[in-house]
């Protein structure tokens, strides 16, 4: 993957532009502050992104069982058939 190397204030100034840009191109960007490397931004495919998004919510079920608040697999099959 390339790399991109920009100083804090272009980042700040053409935030938008850039972030299209790297996204587009398939290139990460390296911000500096006095030329020191502060942060990283890089593009994040959507098969990753859904899989965050997949993490988040089964953690978030997780803890809901833990408080016992669930549906049994009974009353999902009774309020199916109760539907019909």
């Amino acid at each position: 993957m390339k790399t991109k190397l920009v100083g804090l204030k272009e980042y700040r100034l053409n935030l938008t532009a850039l972030t299209k840009e790297m996204a587009c191109n398939k290139y990460r960007i390296i911000v500096l502050n006095k030329n020191k490397p502060i942060f990283e931004v890089s593009p994040i495919s959507e098969n990753l992104f859904e899989m965050e998004k997949l993490k988040k919510e089964v953690s978030k079920a997780r803890k809901e069982y833990k408080k016992g608040n669930f549906v049994s697999e009974e009353e999902v099959l009774k309020s199916s058939t109760d539907e019909l």
